[in-house]
């Protein structure tokens, strides 16, 4: 007798709070418990942060004494190609509004191979760079995991109002991408051109991945990333292998308009 196929259960848990500030100290709970339940199985934790307004949504953080920051293995989820200080750096803005706030060792946070204050780093070879920090994740992840690509135990993106996360950005190439590790564009929409970026591959195996989304101005994209991930926004094909995970932290005036289930957030 032929067996009722069903389909594949929507890999997404969002939770919405009332306001951006009642976001923080869940999003902080919920990274404490991945990084217990990690560090207790493998005695370190490995997560990749995006920029924007990330970053500030993680300060529920700062001075947590449950935070074991010699732990975390950082690496940048993207980063636009200028000097490591520069504004629009996503490393610059990380160690702002956070790192440079708490103890976790330099040598824990890995960044792309640009130098601060660099004169002139549009003459910077992108395929170098990418290269360079592939190899970084080489080395942090090749001797502990056979695996074919990094499997992170924590990605936190955020999105942007056009639907992109990392500097994936709707109708490019990039989103094709099957086989590196990191890729570069130079033909982002958004300025800085010139970034690097982790690819799907990598995205979608990761064991965890948090989206952060606040404001009204994500009202119209977040209802389409959740409720219409048909239309290929490439937030919605943030979907990782079997066990991966994606939840979203989000406010009120963000997810007013979605019709997707929204949970209970417990522990």
């Amino acid at each position: 007798m032929a067996h009722a196929t069903h389909p594949a259960p929507h890999p997404s848990v969002v939770f919405s709070f009332p306001t951006p500030s009642d976001v923080l100290d869940p999003l902080a709970s919920f990274i404490l418990k991945a990084q217990k339940e990690t560090i207790d199985k493998k005695g370190r934790f490995t997560v990749a942060i995006s920029g924007g307004s990330l970053p500030k949504m993680l300060s529920g953080l700062i001075g947590n004494p449950a935070v074991k920051w010699d732990k975390w293995h950082v690496f940048y989820a993207d980063e636009r190609v200028v000097p490591l200080d520069h504004p629009d750096s996503n490393h610059n803005l990380c160690m702002t509004e956070l790192f440079s706030k708490v103890p976790i060792p330099a040598a824990n946070i890995h960044t792309i191979d640009v130098p601060e204050s660099s004169s002139d780093p549009d003459t910077l070879d992108l395929e170098d760079l990418s290269d360079a920090y592939e190899k970084q994740l080489i080395a942090e992840f090749a001797q502990k995991d056979s695996a074919r690509f990094p499997v992170f135990d924590l990605i936190l993106l955020g999105i942007g109002p056009d639907g992109h996360t990392c500097s994936l950005f709707p109708g490019h190439a990039l989103l094709s991408e099957e086989d590196t590790w990191v890729a570069f564009i130079d033909d982002s929409p958004k300025p800085p051109a010139r970034r690097l970026t982790l690819t799907y591959p990598v995205l979608n195996h990761a064991a965890r991945v948090v989206f952060v989304a606040t404001g009204v101005e994500k009202v119209d994209v977040l209802s389409t990333i959740l409720d219409k991930p048909e239309e290929g926004l490439p937030a919605s094909r943030v979907r990782p292998v079997f066990p991966g995970q994606v939840y979203w932290f989000v406010d009120d005036a963000a997810s007013a308009k979605v019709q997707f289930g929204k949970s209970d957030f417990k522990l």
